[in-house]
């Protein structure tokens, strides 16, 4: 291929990776910006391919139907849950490629000083991306502790150095760099780089820690695009690690951590013992902090709902009852929004995924700045499975490692309802003095799902401030009293778009012990089968339909 020809096709296909990047920026826009990059991606591939003329390569051909095999079975098993550790593991996969072609090019002959320090630094940043990520998927999916690992700072800044040291080392012709012992020490050194800056790292610098490992895959390709001389390659890994380094400043001004803290070691708990105002946060047993509340007049009487969703929401799945909950106050006029703040779960835009996944409006999805300012005029803050980021503790408990974290101000709200797992601190350890409020704090221990479940129940049932028609309390008696219900789906429910609400419908019935069913015509709809598909596409089972 004509030189010229590969450079204006390299920088088409550059620009469209960016353009795929800039689409990501808005929820709207996301899902076309993915695949925007993944065609662009295919196409750098093939140019690739056809500019080093290996596309009768046999072997090639049969690596990218293995590879693309496994991309869309993994992919397409994957759990939402599952989709922080997904992303940190393909971070990995970034640098051992990274370090795989660095270490072909060290022992197949290095043609310029330039392409050895090239190659050696590839080999270094990918080794310790990869080992790094792995640690960090570890970690993520469960499999290996969670708690921060307390390495000294030394300890990885004197990796660091002997990570520069091995690789100039070779400037001053003391060693082959194709020695294998020389390579396996440059393995080991890298390698336990990687170990150390995730092992120390606690969950609250987990998010900063996958956007940097991120960075780092783009600058290892990079760097090895320039040592075998491919400025595609060079371009492309360049946007990479350019667009992850963006994402870690804004994960760190968001935790108001510093980024070079956090890569000596110095941001998770100190091991120091707890400060008076740590110890002072009591530990409340659910029998001591669960006080009665008339949850029904709460919410029922509440112009202003702010829900504040969190890892536990991710851990119980519970996002599609809790877009039953927005909806249902919403129907009652209640203005509904989500409170996200930036490292909520274990990725950053983790909730904003859990929430589209279940076409939660992107309009109610509120920043940390945006929202923050809202809740004094908020009559309930519902938290689902949330406590670092609003745990008040990180304005006080200084040698902790949530200290100096912005969070969200939920307990400015009138009320705040607390669906948490159990009374335990966060993943950070750091108990949360609301737990301990004695007024205007509902706790509501247990499963995510079983306490949005029971606050759809008390939702339903009508506020005594509220006043009814006549006729509006004669449908209420016969709902409330009803033992079955039947419901008569037909073309209007299509036209109207509707199914996800006669489900949410349906399920409200049902947890109150009421028996529903769906009653369906032969030829409800326009053809045949069309209320079954409308309903199946909403999960409504198919013994209740009749």
């Amino acid at each position: 291929m004509n030189q010229t020809i590969y450079y204006i096709l390299s920088l088409i296909i550059a620009i469209g990776v960016l353009f795929g990047i800039k689409l990501l920026n808005d929820p709207k826009t996301a899902v076309k910006g993915n695949r925007t990059g993944a065609i662009f991606l295919l196409l750098a591939i093939i140019l690739t391919m056809v500019h080093a003329d290996i596309m009768s390569l046999i072997d090639i051909w049969i690596a990218l139907a293995i590879g693309a095999v496994a991309g869309v079975v993994w992919a397409s098993r994957v759990k939402m849950i599952q989709m922080p550790q997904l992303v940190s593991a393909f971070n990995g996969f970034g640098g051992a490629a990274s370090m795989l072609v660095a270490l072909i090019l060290i022992f197949n002959g290095i043609n310029s000083q330039f392409e050895l320090y090239s190659a050696l630094a590839a080999f270094a940043i990918g080794t310790f991306t990869f080992s790094g990520s792995m640690v960090a998927t570890g970690k993520l999916s469960g499999k290996l502790p969670q708690k921060p690992v307390p390495f000294k700072s030394i300890t990885s800044n004197l990796l660091v150095l002997a990570m520069i040291a091995w690789v100039i080392f070779p400037a001053f012709n003391m060693v082959e760099v194709n020695n294998i012992l020389y390579i396996l020490i440059g393995l080991a050194v890298s390698t336990a780089f990687g170990l150390v800056l995730t092992f120390r790292v606690g969950g609250a610098d987990m998010p900063i820690t996958i956007s940097l490992l991120n960075s780092f895959s783009g600058v290892a390709g990079a760097i090895a695009g320039l040592a075998v001389n491919d400025p595609l390659l060079v371009a492309i890994s360049g946007i990479v690690g350019a667009s992850g380094l963006i994402l870690t400043q804004i994960m760190c001004r968001a935790m108001n951590r510093n980024l070079g803290e956090i890569l000596s070691g110095k941001t998770t708990t100190s091991g120091e013992k707890p400060s008076a105002t740590t110890a002072a946060v009591k530990k409340q047993t659910p029998a001591a902090t669960t006080k009665k509340t008339d949850l029904s007049s709460l919410l029922n009487n509440a112009k202003r709902v702010i829900i504040v969703p969190g890892y536990g929401m991710a851990l119980a799945q519970a996002q599609a009852q809790v877009k039953q909950l927005a909806d249902l106050l919403e129907s009652k006029g209640v203005e509904v929004e989500f409170a996200i703040h930036p490292v909520a779960g274990r990725m950053p835009g983790h909730m904003n995924v859990l929430l589209a996944e279940v076409d939660v409006g992107y309009e109610q999805l509120k920043e940390m700045d945006e929202v923050n300012p809202l809740f004094a005029d908020t009559d309930v803050a519902i938290i689902i499975g949330a406590n670092d980021v609003v745990n008040s503790a990180a304005n006080t408990a200084t040698d902790t490692p949530i200290y100096g974290l912005p969070i969200l101000e939920v307990d400015k709200a009138k009320h705040v309802i607390v669906c948490n797992f159990d009374d335990k601190p966060g993943y950070a350890g750091v108990d949360n003095p609301l737990y301990s409020k004695e007024e205007d704090v509902t706790l509501m221990w247990g499963d995510a799902k079983d306490s949005i479940t029971k606050l759809i129940s008390e939702a339903n049932k009508s506020g005594e401030s509220k006043e009814t028609s006549s006729s509006d309390n004669e449908l209420q008696v016969a709902l409330q009293n009803a033992k079955r219900v039947i419901i008569v789906p037909g073309y209007g429910m299509a036209l109207a778009q509707a199914q996800a609400q006669v489900k949410q419908l349906a399920d409200s019935f049902e947890s109150k012990g009421v028996e529903v069913e769906f009653a369906i015509h032969p030829v409800a709809g326009r053809m045949p089968g069309h209320m079954n598909v409308l309903l199946a596409e909403v999960d409504v089972g198919y013994e209740q339909l009749k």
